[in-house]
Protein backbone atom coordinates (compact mmCIF):
# COMPACT_ATOMS: atom_id res chain seq x y z
CA UNK A 1 0.00 0.00 0.00
CA UNK A 2 1.12 3.96 -1.01
CA UNK A 3 2.38 6.20 1.39
CA UNK A 4 -0.27 8.79 1.16
CA UNK A 5 0.94 12.59 1.34
CA UNK A 6 -0.77 14.04 3.73
CA UNK A 7 -0.79 17.49 2.40
CA UNK A 8 -3.37 19.10 5.27
CA UNK A 9 -0.84 18.19 7.93
CA UNK A 10 2.05 19.54 6.31
CA UNK A 11 0.39 22.48 5.25
CA UNK A 12 -0.45 22.80 8.93
CA UNK A 13 3.24 22.17 10.19
CA UNK A 14 4.61 24.99 7.36
CA UNK A 15 2.18 27.14 8.65
CA UNK A 16 3.00 27.01 12.22
CA UNK A 17 6.89 27.56 10.88
CA UNK A 18 5.31 30.56 8.75
CA UNK A 19 3.55 32.16 12.00
CA UNK A 20 6.60 31.72 14.48
CA UNK A 21 9.14 33.19 12.01
CA UNK A 22 6.31 36.27 11.33
CA UNK A 23 5.72 36.51 14.84
CA UNK A 24 9.64 37.06 15.26
CA UNK A 25 9.96 39.42 11.88
CA UNK A 26 6.96 41.69 13.90
CA UNK A 27 9.05 42.00 16.77
CA UNK A 28 12.39 42.54 15.37
CA UNK A 29 11.19 45.15 12.72
CA UNK A 30 7.55 46.33 14.14
CA UNK A 31 6.29 45.31 10.07
CA UNK A 32 3.23 43.00 9.44
CA UNK A 33 3.56 41.54 6.25
CA UNK A 34 0.42 42.50 4.30
CA UNK A 35 -1.17 41.02 1.53
CA UNK A 36 -3.93 41.93 -1.33
CA UNK A 37 -6.13 40.06 -2.89
CA UNK A 38 -8.16 41.06 -6.00
CA UNK A 39 -10.40 39.01 -7.51
CA UNK A 40 -12.90 40.37 -10.45
CA UNK A 41 -16.58 38.98 -10.81
CA UNK A 42 -18.46 35.94 -9.55
CA UNK A 43 -16.47 32.97 -10.11
CA UNK A 44 -17.47 30.66 -6.77
CA UNK A 45 -14.58 28.69 -6.88
CA UNK A 46 -12.50 31.78 -6.78
CA UNK A 47 -14.63 33.42 -4.09
CA UNK A 48 -13.82 30.26 -1.96
CA UNK A 49 -10.51 30.78 -3.02
CA UNK A 50 -9.84 33.95 -2.08
CA UNK A 51 -12.04 33.61 1.67
CA UNK A 52 -9.42 30.61 2.14
CA UNK A 53 -6.10 33.06 1.57
CA UNK A 54 -7.90 35.68 4.03
CA UNK A 55 -7.82 32.69 6.50
CA UNK A 56 -4.21 31.86 5.81
CA UNK A 57 -3.62 35.05 6.94
CA UNK A 58 -4.73 35.37 10.02
CA UNK A 59 -3.61 31.95 11.10
CA UNK A 60 -0.01 33.12 10.24
CA UNK A 61 -0.19 36.99 11.80
CA UNK A 62 -0.82 39.00 8.88
CA UNK A 63 -2.45 42.11 7.73
CA UNK A 64 -4.59 41.36 4.83
CA UNK A 65 -7.13 43.77 2.24
CA UNK A 66 -9.11 42.17 -0.03
CA UNK A 67 -11.03 43.69 -3.60
CA UNK A 68 -13.71 41.69 -5.19
CA UNK A 69 -14.45 44.04 -8.38
CA UNK A 70 -17.71 43.54 -10.35
CA UNK A 71 -17.26 41.48 -13.85
CA UNK A 72 -17.31 44.75 -16.47
CA UNK A 73 -14.74 46.03 -14.23
CA UNK A 74 -12.26 47.63 -17.39
CA UNK A 75 -8.38 47.29 -17.38
CA UNK A 76 -7.89 50.75 -16.93
CA UNK A 77 -9.50 50.10 -13.50
CA UNK A 78 -8.05 47.51 -12.45
CA UNK A 79 -4.48 48.59 -12.88
CA UNK A 80 -5.15 51.61 -11.04
CA UNK A 81 -6.04 49.81 -8.19
CA UNK A 82 -3.03 47.57 -8.99
CA UNK A 83 -0.89 50.93 -9.20
CA UNK A 84 -2.01 51.73 -5.81
CA UNK A 85 -1.58 48.53 -4.51
CA UNK A 86 2.50 49.07 -6.01
CA UNK A 87 2.67 52.00 -3.87
CA UNK A 88 1.14 50.88 -0.59
CA UNK A 89 4.02 50.09 2.22
CA UNK A 90 1.77 48.52 4.06
CA UNK A 91 1.21 45.71 1.23
CA UNK A 92 4.31 43.12 0.25
CA UNK A 93 2.33 41.26 -1.77
CA UNK A 94 -0.17 41.40 -4.37
CA UNK A 95 -2.26 38.73 -5.72
CA UNK A 96 -4.85 38.42 -8.97
CA UNK A 97 -7.41 35.93 -8.90
CA UNK A 98 -6.79 34.16 -12.39
CA UNK A 99 -8.59 33.75 -14.34
CA UNK A 100 -10.00 37.28 -15.24
CA UNK A 101 -12.85 37.93 -17.57
CA UNK A 102 -12.19 37.38 -21.01
CA UNK A 103 -12.94 41.46 -22.02
CA UNK A 104 -9.39 41.69 -19.59
CA UNK A 105 -5.96 41.61 -20.51
CA UNK A 106 -4.36 38.76 -18.18
CA UNK A 107 -0.95 39.25 -19.46
CA UNK A 108 -0.60 43.31 -19.99
CA UNK A 109 -2.07 43.17 -15.77
CA UNK A 110 0.25 40.79 -14.49
CA UNK A 111 3.16 43.04 -16.40
CA UNK A 112 1.44 45.90 -13.97
CA UNK A 113 2.19 44.21 -10.90
CA UNK A 114 5.68 45.20 -9.32
CA UNK A 115 7.72 42.27 -9.08
CA UNK A 116 8.83 42.83 -6.03
CA UNK A 117 5.42 41.95 -4.72
CA UNK A 118 5.14 39.51 -7.50
CA UNK A 119 3.98 36.85 -4.72
CA UNK A 120 2.12 34.26 -7.48
CA UNK A 121 5.73 34.39 -9.05
CA UNK A 122 3.94 35.06 -12.59
CA UNK A 123 5.87 38.20 -13.60
CA UNK A 124 7.80 37.50 -16.62
CA UNK A 125 11.25 38.84 -14.43
CA UNK A 126 10.52 36.55 -11.82
CA UNK A 127 9.74 33.81 -14.23
CA UNK A 128 13.80 34.21 -15.81
CA UNK A 129 14.78 34.29 -12.03
CA UNK A 130 12.98 30.66 -11.80
CA UNK A 131 15.17 30.01 -14.88
CA UNK A 132 18.42 30.48 -14.04
CA UNK A 133 17.55 29.45 -10.26
CA UNK A 134 18.27 32.81 -8.56
CA UNK A 135 14.47 33.30 -7.93
CA UNK A 136 13.19 35.73 -4.83
CA UNK A 137 9.69 33.49 -5.11
CA UNK A 138 8.19 30.46 -6.67
CA UNK A 139 4.55 29.73 -8.31
CA UNK A 140 3.10 28.27 -5.36
CA UNK A 141 1.56 24.95 -6.71
CA UNK A 142 4.83 24.18 -8.11
CA UNK A 143 6.35 25.34 -4.92
CA UNK A 144 4.03 23.01 -2.25
CA UNK A 145 4.75 20.02 -4.69
CA UNK A 146 8.86 20.48 -3.59
CA UNK A 147 7.83 20.60 0.07
CA UNK A 148 5.74 17.85 0.05
CA UNK A 149 8.26 15.71 -1.66
CA UNK A 150 10.98 17.33 0.66
CA UNK A 151 8.89 16.50 3.99
CA UNK A 152 7.78 13.08 2.68
CA UNK A 153 11.88 12.38 2.55
CA UNK A 154 11.46 11.81 -1.18
CA UNK A 155 14.04 12.98 -3.35
CA UNK A 156 13.98 14.14 -6.87
CA UNK A 157 18.11 13.67 -7.60
CA UNK A 158 19.11 11.12 -9.93
CA UNK A 159 15.12 9.87 -10.62
CA UNK A 160 13.12 10.01 -13.61
CA UNK A 161 10.07 12.74 -13.47
CA UNK A 162 8.20 13.02 -15.61
CA UNK A 163 5.64 16.21 -15.43
CA UNK A 164 2.59 16.10 -17.36
CA UNK A 165 1.09 19.57 -18.63
CA UNK A 166 2.63 22.17 -19.51
CA UNK A 167 1.07 25.46 -18.24
CA UNK A 168 2.92 28.42 -17.00
CA UNK A 169 1.24 27.81 -13.65
CA UNK A 170 2.36 23.98 -12.77
CA UNK A 171 3.98 22.35 -15.50
CA UNK A 172 7.02 24.95 -16.81
CA UNK A 173 7.79 25.67 -13.49
CA UNK A 174 7.56 22.64 -12.03
CA UNK A 175 9.79 20.79 -14.45
CA UNK A 176 12.36 23.61 -13.53
CA UNK A 177 12.64 23.13 -10.17
CA UNK A 178 12.56 18.87 -10.42
CA UNK A 179 15.41 19.60 -12.79
CA UNK A 180 17.28 22.11 -10.17
CA UNK A 181 16.52 19.43 -7.63
CA UNK A 182 18.77 17.13 -9.75
CA UNK A 183 15.59 15.32 -11.47
CA UNK A 184 16.13 14.05 -15.02
CA UNK A 185 13.00 15.26 -16.31
CA UNK A 186 10.58 14.93 -18.99
CA UNK A 187 8.04 17.04 -19.72
CA UNK A 188 4.64 15.45 -21.75
CA UNK A 189 1.19 17.49 -23.01
CA UNK A 190 -1.25 16.78 -25.30
CA UNK A 191 0.66 16.39 -28.61
CA UNK A 192 2.93 14.16 -26.82
CA UNK A 193 2.76 10.27 -28.93
CA UNK A 194 2.40 7.06 -26.47
CA UNK A 195 2.04 9.13 -23.73
CA UNK A 196 1.58 5.92 -21.04
CA UNK A 197 5.40 4.48 -22.04
CA UNK A 198 6.56 7.53 -20.99
CA UNK A 199 4.65 7.94 -17.84
CA UNK A 200 5.69 4.32 -16.77
CA UNK A 201 9.37 4.87 -16.99
CA UNK A 202 8.51 7.58 -14.15
CA UNK A 203 9.91 7.41 -10.49
CA UNK A 204 7.96 10.22 -9.52
CA UNK A 205 4.61 11.46 -11.67
CA UNK A 206 3.37 14.53 -11.50
CA UNK A 207 -0.12 14.93 -13.39
CA UNK A 208 -1.65 18.14 -14.19
CA UNK A 209 -3.67 17.97 -17.08
CA UNK A 210 -7.46 18.57 -15.45
CA UNK A 211 -9.03 15.71 -16.83
CA UNK A 212 -10.54 13.48 -14.09
CA UNK A 213 -9.35 10.11 -13.38
CA UNK A 214 -7.17 9.89 -16.32
CA UNK A 215 -4.01 8.47 -15.17
CA UNK A 216 -4.86 4.66 -14.43
CA UNK A 217 -2.35 2.03 -12.67
CA UNK A 218 -0.96 0.74 -16.59
CA UNK A 219 -0.08 3.94 -16.79
CA UNK A 220 2.35 4.04 -13.48
CA UNK A 221 5.43 2.58 -13.12
CA UNK A 222 5.73 0.21 -9.60
CA UNK A 223 7.00 1.99 -6.91
CA UNK A 224 6.48 4.99 -8.46
CA UNK A 225 5.74 8.35 -6.35
CA UNK A 226 2.78 9.73 -7.87
CA UNK A 227 2.01 13.52 -6.88
CA UNK A 228 -1.43 14.42 -7.99
CA UNK A 229 -2.27 18.44 -8.94
CA UNK A 230 -5.91 17.96 -10.32
CA UNK A 231 -8.98 19.32 -9.05
CA UNK A 232 -11.84 18.20 -11.00
CA UNK A 233 -15.75 17.50 -10.39
CA UNK A 234 -17.17 14.57 -11.16
CA UNK A 235 -20.64 13.83 -12.51
CA UNK A 236 -22.18 13.01 -9.33
CA UNK A 237 -20.27 16.13 -7.73
CA UNK A 238 -17.57 14.95 -5.82
CA UNK A 239 -14.09 16.51 -6.33
CA UNK A 240 -11.30 13.99 -7.94
CA UNK A 241 -7.76 14.59 -9.18
CA UNK A 242 -6.10 13.94 -12.74
CA UNK A 243 -5.52 10.40 -11.35
CA UNK A 244 -7.78 7.69 -10.62
CA UNK A 245 -6.67 7.12 -6.90
CA UNK A 246 -8.32 3.53 -6.28
CA UNK A 247 -6.40 2.00 -8.97
CA UNK A 248 -3.08 3.69 -8.53
CA UNK A 249 -2.82 3.76 -5.00
CA UNK A 250 -1.89 -0.24 -4.92
CA UNK A 251 0.62 0.45 -7.57
CA UNK A 252 2.56 3.39 -6.12
CA UNK A 253 4.60 4.28 -3.15
CA UNK A 254 3.65 7.08 -2.24
CA UNK A 255 0.45 9.69 -3.58
CA UNK A 256 -1.25 12.43 -2.99
CA UNK A 257 -5.01 11.83 -2.52
CA UNK A 258 -7.60 14.76 -3.84
CA UNK A 259 -8.63 16.48 -1.84
CA UNK A 260 -6.27 16.80 1.22
CA UNK A 261 -3.18 16.13 -1.36
CA UNK A 262 -1.52 19.60 -3.33
CA UNK A 263 -4.36 21.79 -2.51
CA UNK A 264 -3.83 23.02 0.98
CA UNK A 265 0.15 23.49 0.12
CA UNK A 266 -0.61 26.47 -2.59
CA UNK A 267 -1.88 28.95 0.14
CA UNK A 268 0.80 27.97 2.39
CA UNK A 269 3.32 28.78 -0.16
CA UNK A 270 1.73 32.11 -0.59
CA UNK A 271 2.10 33.15 2.65
CA UNK A 272 5.81 32.04 2.46
CA UNK A 273 6.14 34.27 -0.12
CA UNK A 274 4.65 37.34 1.02
CA UNK A 275 6.56 36.51 4.22
CA UNK A 276 9.74 36.82 2.28
CA UNK A 277 8.75 39.44 0.12
CA UNK A 278 8.28 41.93 3.07
CA UNK A 279 11.56 40.62 4.81
CA UNK A 280 12.79 42.03 1.54
CA UNK A 281 10.95 44.97 1.34
CA UNK A 282 11.93 46.05 4.48
CA UNK A 283 15.61 45.31 4.20
CA UNK A 284 15.73 47.51 1.64
CA UNK A 285 13.76 50.05 3.38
Amino acid sequence: MAMRIDGKAISQAVRAEIAAETAKFKEETGVTPGLAVVIVGEDPASRVYVRNKRTACEQVGFYSEGYELPAETTQAELEALVDKLNRDEKIHGILVQLPLPPHLDEEKLLLSIDPRKDVDAFHPYNVGRIMIGEYAFLPCTPAGIMELLTRSGISCEGKECVVVGRSNIVGKPMAMLMLQANGTVTVCHSRTRNLSEITRRADILVAAIGKADFFTADMVKPGAVVIDVGMNRRPDGKLTGDVDYASVEPVASAITPVPGGVGPMTITMLMKNTLRAAREQTARA
